[in-house]
């Protein structure tokens, strides 16, 4: 058996510190993880990331790190993404964009067994990206000529969307985690095919923010439609994740439970 932790939206230091003062704890919990895995695109101030950001993350004890339609929003990060193949970007965004959207990672005390992570993005309410279904697709099939455990991280907006591309994958992949909303789902259950889903597997930032952001500012925005300047709420910062269990054999889930922890 595999046992995967899958870590939503880190929002600034707010998330990577909660990150941190919970990690070692989880792991002591759960007797440890096969893989841990985080979307990492609002670590940097609520918005990208940069290259000494990830490394602390690397350093925290997460494998790899997925992110979204903000992983360009850092200017330094283009270097780093031509040399690092542990931080994704959306495998759908054009062909000429630096990093890659795939990775075969072998598990660092049983090498012998592999797991595939694709990055994807959704096309309605996020932008221009090519076709999900097209490229995620295509892109199992070529992870599958190397290991049948399989994670989509499907940076997205709608429901629609997400539970849709999770049943045209539904027993080709072991996980299948939405992520951008930074509002946890209570939906996660096994597909009839064997496919592990959480709608949005949720953030980790402030609980009483607006999607990790200080309130007063999104209201203001709401309210009078003039741009604001977002700062990420520093209080109460919660943890969201998912943890599944897969069949190392078959690639199938045996088990998916979500996480809230106060940090």
């Amino acid at each position: 058996m595999i046992k995967l932790l899958f870590i939503g939206d880190i929002i600034g230091r707010p998330g990577r510190r909660a990150v941190a003062s919970l990690l070692p704890g989880l792991k002591a919990e759960h007797d440890g993880f096969d893989l841990i895995i985080a979307n990492g695109e609002n670590s940097a101030g609520g918005f990208g990331i940069t290259p000494k950001i990830a490394e602390e993350l690397f350093g925290l004890g997460i494998d790899v790190l997925t992110s979204g339609n903000h992983i360009w929003d850092q200017k330094e990060i283009d270097a780093y993404l031509a040399k690092s193949s542990r931080l994704l970007r959306p495998a759908n965004y054009p062909v000429g964009d630096l990093g890659t959207g795939a990775v075969v990672v072998p598990l660092e005390l049983r090498p012998e067994i592999k797991i595939g992570i694709i990055n994807l993005a959704g096309r309605v309410f996020v932008g221009p990206a090519d076709c999900p279904f097209r490229v995620g697709s295509e892109l199992v099939a070529e992870l599958r000529s190397e290991t049948d455990i399989i994670v989509v991280d499907f940076h997205a907006e709608t429901t629609s969307e997400k539970t849709a591309l999770a049943t045209y994958l539904d027993g080709q992949v072991s996980l299948f985690v939405g992520t951008h909303t930074h509002v946890q789902t209570a939906d996660e259950r096994i597909m009839p095919q064997g496919t592990a889903y959480i709608t949005d597997v949720g953030m980790v930032g402030g609980r009483n923010s607006i999607i990790g952001m200080q309130a007063d500012r999104v209201i203001k925005k709401f309210l009078d439609g003039k741009p604001q300047r977002y700062e990420v709420e520093k209080s109460d910062p919660w943890l969201s994740a998912v943890i599944a269990e897969i069949d190392e054999s078959s690639g199938k889930a045996l088990s998916i439970r979500r996480l809230q922890i106060p940090a």
